[in-house]
């Protein structure tokens, strides 16, 4: 694994989860949220193809594009 981005919850929100991204042995992208406040065992997590990560991250920045700022 090269490198690994984690994005954390907002202060506002009261949640101490974070998302965590990286690519597999498998050349996918695999997704986890963890709940800090838990075990890795209460973990999501999920592996997507490049056709599926694009779908995703196009489907991310449109709905970003329907945020008030």
């Amino acid at each position: 694994m090269a490198y690994e981005l984690i994005f954390k919850s907002t202060e506002r929100s009261e949640v101490d989860s974070s998302l965590i991204l990286h690519t597999n042995k498998f050349n996918e992208i695999f997704i986890r949220i963890d709940n800090n406040e838990s075990s890795f065992s209460d973990c999501l997590h999920i592996c997507l193809e490049k056709e599926s990560a694009i779908k995703l991250a196009k489907e991310l920045r449109k709905q970003i594009s329907f945020l008030e700022d």
